[in-house]
C-alpha cells in the first residue's frame, strides 16, 4: 500500500487541512477496520482515507478518524483524488464515480478536485428555548445578542452538522466552545458537530467559518468539505444566495492554518446540485 499525506485546500505544502490517504493495492481487499482506525490514530489527523480502485474511474473510498470510521470526509476526498491524478491514475478532467457511506457521488480531478454532494437537507432547528439554551452553553456560554440574523439550524448534504450563524467575525474568531458539552450534545442530536460563520459586507469572501467536532475527536478542523456545502445549503434555503453561486469561505484562521473552500450550487430539475473543492499539495509519500 502506499501512504501519502495531504494539505487539501491550499497550493502549498503546511496550510490547508492536512489528511492521510492510503491507496491499496489493484484487487485488494479493504484491511481489518480496527487497523484501519489505529494507522488514523497513529498519523493523527482528523481524516484518513483508504482508496479502492474498482474500475478505469471508480473508486470506493472509507474514511476514519482517530476515533473510528465516518461516512464521508471532504477534505480527504479532495486529498484522494488529488493523489490519483497527481500519480497518473485517472487524466485531467476525469469525471469519476466515489462509493462511499454516504452515497456515489462523483469527483472531477484536476488541479482542483470538485466533488458532488447529495442533495441538502434541513434536518432540524432549535425553536425551543431549552434547545438553543444548551447550544449556546457548549458554544462557550454565548448569548443570544452575539447570534446572527438567520437561525440555528442542522443542514446535511451527506453528514448533519449543526450551522451557527454568528453576528460578526469578531464574535466568530472568540467563539471557545465547552468541548465535553459540545461531544454530549453532538451525540444526543446525532450530528457530526458545529459550523459556525459569519459574514463581513466589506470583504471578499462569503463568510468566514469555524467548525468543531469533538465527537470525533476533532476539537477544531482548519477546511471542512462537508460543513461548508451544508452551509451553502443553509445559504441557499435562506435566500442568501441563489441559483449559479459560487461561494468562496475562508476557515482556519484561529489556527493559523487558513484555507479556502470553494462550493458552486446550480439548480437541476427543481434541486440544488453543490460541489465543494479547492486545490491540494502533496507533502508526503511512502509505503505502509
Amino acid at each position: 500500500m502506499k501512504l501519502y499525506i495531504v494539505d487539501a485546500f491550499t497550493e502549498k505544502p503546511f496550510g490547508g487541512n492536512t489528511a492521510g490517504v492510503v491507496l491499496l493495492e489493484p484487487g485488494a481487499v479493504f484491511p481489518d477496520e480496527e487497523w484501519m482506525r489505529s494507522l488514523a490514530a497513529e498519523l493523527r489527523y482528523s481524516e484518513t482515507a483508504f482508496v479502492r480502485r474498482d474500475g478505469a474511474a471508480e473508486f470506493s473510498v472509507r474514511y476514519f478518524t482517530p476515533a473510528g470510521e465516518i461516512d464521508l470526509c471532504g477534505h480527504a476526498t479532495i486529498a484522494s483524488f488529488g493523489v490519483l491524478f497527481r500519480e497518473g491514475f485517472v487524466p485531467d478532467g476525469t469525471r469519476c464515480l466515489n462509493h462511499t457511506r454516504a452515497g456515489d457521488l462523483e469527483v472531477v480531478v484536476g488541479e482542483q478536485v470538485m466533488m458532488q454532494m447529495a442533495a441538502p437537507q434541513r434536518v432540524g432547528g432549535f425553536e425551543e428555548p431549552v434547545q438553543l439554551g444548551d447550544l449556546l452553553s457548549a458554544m462557550g456560554g454565548l448569548n443570544p445578542e452575539q447570534l446572527g440574523q438567520w437561525p440555528a439550524e442542522t443542514f446535511s448534504t451527506g453528514l448533519p452538522d449543526i450551522i451557527l450563524p454568528l453576528r460578526d467575525v469578531a464574535t466568530l474568531q472568540s467563539l471557545q466552545p465547552d468541548m465535553s458539552l459540545l461531544h454530549a450534545l453532538s451525540d444526543r442530536l446525532d450530528v457530526v458537530g458545529v459550523h459556525a460563520f459569519a459574514i463581513d459586507p466589506d470583504d471578499a469572501y462569503t463568510a468566514h467559518v469555524r467548525n468543531f467536532a469533538p465527537r470525533y475527536g476533532i476539537p477544531e478542523e482548519s477546511a471542512t468539505g462537508t460543513a461548508n456545502a451544508a452551509l451553502t445549503g443553509y445559504l441557499y434555503h435562506h435566500r442568501i444566495i441563489g441559483d449559479g453561486a459560487r461561494c468562496f469561505f475562508l476557515q482556519g484562521e484561529a489556527m493559523g492554518r487558513p484555507s479556502l473552500i470553494q462550493t458552486t450550487l446550480q439548480i437541476k430539475k427543481g434541486i440544488p446540485d453543490i460541489r465543494v473543492g479547492g486545490p491540494y499539495a502533496i507533502v508526503v509519500k511512502g509505503d505502509c
